[in-house]
């Protein structure tokens, strides 16, 4: 006979309890994405860019939230999407002298980093919405 250590007495309760925090954590999670997805896409899109404001929303939500999920398959979503915003605002930082000096160097260079985003995103999004953990191998 095994010991379910996660819902002590197999209390019907602290399973209800539990779904909820997930579709909870899985509602934050879906706002967050959609968020960094209309900043990805507004990426592509002449005077599309919307980004910084939507992007610092979904950044706070994500940090205020985190300590929520910790223990669940969705804190690994909360790691990748920080990761991701963190990382891409380093590079476009990094490279904004390129784009300011050297228009068409700069525009690839921002070119690159946003199919990166938006890839991590929809990567993101599509194992989210499987109810897989993120892999930390990129």
């Amino acid at each position: 006979m095994t010991q379910d250590f996660t819902n002590p007495g197999n209390d019907p309760g602290v399973d209800q309890a539990r779904l909820q925090k997930l579709q909870s954590l899985n509602t934050v999670g879906t706002i967050s994405y959609i968020l960094h997805l209309i900043v990805a896409i507004g990426a592509f899109i002449p005077g599309g860019q919307v980004g910084p404001v939507l992007l610092i929303v979904a950044l706070i939500i994500d940090l205020v939230k985190r300590p929520d999920a910790e223990g669940t398959w969705h804190a690994s979503h909360f790691r990748w999407r920080i990761r991701t915003v963190i990382t891409a605002g380093l590079l476009y930082l990094v490279t904004f002298p390129l784009f300011l000096l050297l228009y068409f160097p700069g525009a690839i260079a921002w070119a690159l980093i946003s199919f990166w985003f938006l890839y991590r995103i929809v990567t993101g999004m599509v194992r989210m919405n499987k109810g897989l953990p993120m892999e930390f191998t990129a």
